[in-house]
Parts: structure tokens; C-alpha cells; sequence
């Protein structure tokens, strides 16, 4: 049996990336997501809302992230892992390794 971790999610950029570069030379950005949408559950259409922190590491990212910035929005595709915060709680948290900039318009 295959064991699936894969996440597609898409939304508003609404907090500033943090970016930094870890000890072994790997650039990392850090943001959070805000995801809205209308879902169908049980035969009923119900509203979804969920802010989902991500990160993108690694050199081949590093260009587009530079592009992120609040009010942005995206479509990624990645897989989840749980991290600890310094308050000891764990929450959620995707890693996406694909991104993909939705064209507002503008």
C-alpha cells in the first residue's frame, strides 16, 4: 500500500514571507495562506476557510519567492508535515514544492 502525502491549495498571501537561509546554504520562505472557498460535503454546499503557514525551500524556488508578497495570489502543491512551535504546540504546515502565480487580472 502507497503511502500519499500530496496537498494542492490555493489563496491570498496575507502575511509577510520571512526569508532566511539555513546553516547548510538552503534558502527558505516562510508565509502564511488564506484559503476561501465553497465545498460540496454530504450533498451540501458549505464554506471553507483555513490560514495554512508555508514554506518553500531550496535554490530551484528561490527566484519566484522573491515575487511573494501580501495579496498575492497562488496555487501550490506540496505535502504537510507537522512542526512545533516555541509554545510546544504542533500545527500543520505545507511545504510546497510547486507554485504557480494565479494571473489577478491586473
Amino acid at each position: 500500500m502507497a503511502i500519499i502525502n500530496r496537498v494542492v491549495l490555493s489563496g491570498i498571501v496575507c502575511k509577510f514571507p520571512i526569508r532566511n537561509v539555513s546553516p547548510a546554504g538552503i534558502p527558505h520562505c516562510q508565509f502564511v495562506l488564506e484559503h476561501r472557498s465553497q465545498q460540496q460535503e454530504a450533498g451540501l454546499s458549505r464554506q471553507t476557510w483555513c490560514h495554512m503557514p508555508v514554506i518553500v525551500s531550496g535554490h530551484r524556488s528561490h527566484a519566484l519567492t522573491h515575487s511573494i508578497t501580501v495579496g498575492i495570489q497562488l496555487t501550490m502543491q506540496g505535502f504537510i508535515s507537522c512542526h512545533q512551535g516555541r509554545n510546544g504546540l504542533n500545527k500543520l504546515v505545507l511545504h510546497a514544492e510547486q507554485i504557480e502565480l494565479i494571473n489577478s487580472g491586473d
